[in-house]
């Protein structure tokens, strides 16, 4: 994954230099600031999802520091004239790890008006304590919960407008605990499984609650099969009194040259609770760098 992050970075320099040249002759007028910035957007998702498949925190041993780590990014845009537009996005993970005990925090926030009205105001988080037993066993908590300022908002625009506001999920959070267990923990090839029971609550922009008990299990597979190829599934499955929900993202990533590497995904999703329950998707990353 080392030489799949640098093929990355290469490729980021290259066209950021490449571009910024061109920037730099010719300013915005005829586009390269728009196409500069949608190149990086690009750049970023493709990184993004190669660095995310080969996560030794969901995967292999938990080698932690002590004590608290974690990082935070902010990003912001604003623009006036014919058009005046506002864009706040914040990340951050914290991890805190004391002997056999590994907390992990991580929090997104994401707002953006246009012309005065708000276009998006959304919070999620993600919470995780493990409590490692030995190498193999451990015990976990799992909390989850996603915040949409404007599901009771009657003028939001946009694909929440489409939706009558009694249809609107307000706040969907999800909290769930039980033990798990490391099958293979080895360099080149890790899994492990966990399972339990939760409880799950929806707040809809009406004001109306729903409270319901859920059953929740998981499988972390990574295989190594050399410095050039490995391949990842997550398996994940919620049992509830409302439906039946799982999700399996199957991935192989692979150098195929010194410069060039790639990642193929299938991601499957399945919600009983739908007219069409099964949406599968193809995924490939291509990073190339010179």
């Amino acid at each position: 994954m080392k030489d799949t992050t640098r093929l990355a970075g290469l490729a980021a320099v290259s066209l950021v230099m490449a571009v910024g040249i061109a920037q730099a002759q010719v300013g915005t007028i005829i586009g390269t600031r728009q196409l500069d910035e949608r190149i990086e957007d690009i750049e970023e998702d493709v990184q993004e999802d190669l660095e995310a498949s080969e996560d030794t925190q969901r995967f292999g041993s938990p080698e932690y520091r002590p004590g608290f780590s974690g990082s935070a990014s902010l990003g912001y845009s604003g623009s006036d004239g014919n058009t005046e537009e506002q864009n706040l996005t914040i990340g951050t993970r914290l991890r805190h790890a004391q002997g056999p005990f590994v907390q992990n925090l991580a929090l997104a926030l994401d707002y953006s008006e246009n012309d005065g009205d708000r276009d998006q105001e959304d919070l999620f988080m993600v919470y995780e304590g493990n409590y490692y037993f030995n190498e193999q066993f451990y015990g976990f908590v799992l909390g989850r919960a996603e915040f949409n300022g404007l599901a009771d908002d009657p003028d939001a625009g946009g694909e929440i407008g489409d939706t009558p506001i009694e249809e609107r999920v307000k706040t969907d959070g999800f909290i769930g605990f039980g033990p798990g267990y490391r099958v293979v923990n080895r360099p080149d090839m890790t899994w492990r499984v966990q399972a339990g029971i939760g409880l799950s609550y929806l707040e809809f922009g009406d004001d109306r609650e729903e409270t319901e008990t859920g059953y929740i299990a998981s499988s972390r597979f990574f295989w190594r099969f050399n410095e050039n190829v490995f391949l990842t599934n997550d398996t994940d499955v919620l049992q509830s009194d409302e439906a039946l929900r799982a999700n399996n993202d199957f991935g192989v990533n692979y150098r195929m040259t010194e410069s060039f590497a790639t990642r193929v995904s299938y991601l499957t999703d399945y919600n009983e609770a739908r007219a069409i329950r099964t949406d599968n998707k193809l995924g490939v990353s291509l990073v190339y760098g010179f």
